[in-house]
């Protein structure tokens, strides 16, 4: 009989792989098909999402006292990873639900919850984080948004940039400095419907790739919100963005091992047919060790992923240093894989009605997003020196070192 064991968050080992298969059809059958059409006109893919919400998987990210299934991050990465194989707008309308939805899930009053994260699981409702600003870029702690106390409620100001789906959102999640507070602990994050006074969203921003995922910049002037809105408590801004962007991060990671992974099978089905001097390309040595070492270090970066995933569901207290590790490795590589892949298909590579000139694109983004790759080699250059400092390896006599 076949081992069908239970994890302690409910979902067992049948029903993740019968999940999976929902996934890969639906990819095969709907996803794939037009991903080309939708990486040519930037505005959202509602049919993508609606395929999304229809085979549960956007309730994935959500309670299940709110609709939603709320299935581990370990099954989470390996949902992104099958759908950004193909499509890199639909993959961030499911990575999205982490950094946009989940907040809200986690954080806001009961009532607000009770009303709100049901029609984001369901599709009814869209949300956007608006994190960044204009100045503060990915310094989180250096945010110039803020929430001035106003009577039973707060008044913001300032400027959010990048923020994906703003063109779309029904409401965001905007974290700001409290004014007159000092720190981290002024942070605080508040729910902002679109239709708020004070708030407006600007036009869509023109972007390299990503196409099908619009972003725009959100303005805050004065708009009013009231203190039931508020997510967590005043000063939990800061922590509610870390954990965000702990999910997000091991999500662009997942996205772009996935994306690797469809290049390195377009590549390669493509070097099965096509011949040069005599004999397919798949068939001369270059190629085939290319092939080899992409695919290698692909499943390097698929295991850090997971690995990655797998500390955040038990909560291990390295998690953040390991999510910067895996975007940092799985995006530079996913950004090298695509590059090479396309340099494979030569100019027929080159050309839009191939995918991976979309790919190559698309890749840089992860790179960039939820902090730069530059940014998380200090973090995980900064991890390294504080655990040295507390160690000694039995093999270094530091003595001998006058040390």
């Amino acid at each position: 009989m076949k081992p069908n064991p239970t994890t302690t968050d409910g979902w067992t080992a049948d029903a993740e792989l019968a999940f999976l298969e929902r996934v890969e059809r639906v990819v095969e059958e709907e996803i794939g098909p037009r991903a080309n059409a939708v990486g040519r006109s930037d505005e959202f893919a509602w049919e993508t999402f609606r395929a999304l919400c229809r085979e549960g998987i956007i309730a994935t990210a959500f309670p299940v006292q709110y609709g939603g299934t709320e299935a581990p991050l370990r099954l989470r990465v390996r949902i992104v990873e099958r759908i950004a194989r193909v499509c890199s707008a639909a993959a961030s309308m499911v990575t999205g639900t982490d950094l946009a939805g989940r907040p809200i899930a986690a954080s806001a009053p009961p009532a607000l919850a009770r009303e709100i994260v049901p029609k984001l699981a369901s599709g009814e409702l869209q949300s956007a984080f608006a994190l960044t600003d204009r100045q503060a870029g990915s310094d989180v702690a250096g945010l110039a948004t803020t929430a001035r106390r106003d009577g039973d409620g707060y008044l913001l100001n300032g400027v959010k940039r990048y923020i994906t789906r703003a063109p779309v959102a029904d409401t965001f999640i905007v974290v700001a400095r409290l004014e007159g507070v000092p720190g981290a602990k002024a942070l605080c994050a508040l729910l902002v419907d679109r239709d708020t006074p004070g708030l407006e969203v600007g036009p869509t921003q023109e972007k390299m790739g990503f196409i099908g995922s619009p972003c725009a910049e959100v303005f805050l002037r004065d708009a009013r919100v009231s203190a039931d809105r508020l997510l967590g408590a005043e000063g939990e801004g800061f922590a509610i963005a870390q954990d965000t962007l702990i999910r997000a991060r091991i999500g662009h990671a997942a996205m772009a091992v996935g994306r690797a992974q469809g290049a390195l099978e377009i590549a390669a089905q493509y070097a099965t047919r096509r011949s040069t001097f005599g004999k397919r390309i798949g068939e001369h040595q270059g190629v085939q060790w290319m092939l080899g070492e992409m695919t290698a270090r692909v499943e390097a970066a698929r295991c850090l992923v997971r690995s990655s995933a797998d500390r955040y569901d038990r909560r291990d207290p390295e998690t953040a240093v390991y999510a910067s590790m895996a975007k940092l490795y799985a995006t530079d590589l996913g950004m090298r894989v695509t590059t090479d892949c396309l340099q494979l298909l030569g100019g027929n590579g080159y050309l839009k009605d191939a995918p991976l000139e979309r790919f190559m694109r698309d890749a840089k983004l992860n790179q960039i997003g939820e902090g730069t790759s530059e940014i998380h080699k200090t973090v995980i250059g900064r991890h390294v020196v504080r655990q040295a400092a507390g160690m000694r390896h039995p093999c270094l006599d530091l003595e001998s070192l006058g040390l």
